[in-house]
């Protein structure tokens, strides 16, 4: 296959599979739960959520569907506005901000220059991408789910809700936080990052190999998926 086809079919397939999970988890029985099930679900549906916004992350790069910019651009406003209503081309000009001035002054993803703390970053960071209008959006649609569509209250917190607020810590934490905090000795590259020691399958499993951060930077040409294979060769795949 293609990369071409490839990076679509996969950025189709996540959107799909969060429209489908999400769907069967909001009609979901829980008067008498399983909290084996409801945990499960919470934290499936929190994946799939991350993988919206990689998708997105992935179109700002140009990297779902390459020959075809139009389609990659709707595929990324999609994926976002699915995810928290976010405007697809105010997030490009942030993260084309990031990649050009990576942990500085200048990086809309980066703490204040004082308050490098876990909490306070990322309050920050979430206080930097959330608007009010996008917070009463988000309002308006739960209201439209919980009294026209009649979806019980508790599905959409634990569901649309819980797992949406979960997936803006995971994306922090391993995309941001981790990657580009201040290391011990000072930053030693000028992309300012570093990546995890993750496996393969605990790096994919904890954010789409966006831990892999250092090899994003250096390549920011390529997707999500094909990161690892940079990772273990230390350089372009061929």
């Amino acid at each position: 296959m293609k990369t071409i086809n490839k990076g679509l079919f996969i950025a189709i397939t996540i959107i799909s599979a969060w429209g489908l999970g999400l769907s069967v988890l909001l009609t979901l029985d829980v008067a008498r739960p399983n909290s084996v099930l409801l945990f499960m679900g919470v934290l499936c549906q929190t994946f799939l959520y991350t993988g919206l916004f990689i998708t997105a992350h992935d179109a700002m790069h140009g990297t779902v569907c390459p020959a075809y910019p139009r389609i990659n651009n709707t595929i990324g406003a999609i994926a976002v506005r699915l995810y928290a209503l976010f405007s697809y081309r105010k997030l490009l000009v942030k993260h084309s901000a990031h990649h050009r001035t990576p942990a500085s002054a200048a990086d809309p993803d980066f703490h204040d220059g004082e308050h490098s703390r876990f909490l306070v970053w990322y309050l920050r960071f979430m206080k930097e991408y959330l608007s009010w209008g996008q917070i009463v959006g988000m309002a308006i649609v739960f209201q439209i789910m919980e009294y026209v569509l009649l979806v019980p209250t508790i599905n959409l917190i634990l569901f649309w809700v819980f797992p949406a607020l979960l997936s803006t810590l995971q994306l922090f934490y391993f995309g941001t936080y981790l990657p580009h905090r201040l290391p011990e000795g000072g930053y030693d590259n000028p992309h300012r990052a570093r990546s995890n020691a993750y496996s393969t399958l605990w790096s994919f499993i904890t954010c789409y190999h966006f831990g892999y951060h250092w090899e994003h930077h250096e390549y920011p040409y390529l997707p999500w998926w094909r990161l690892p294979t940079i990772r273990k060769a230390g350089n372009l795949p061929k």
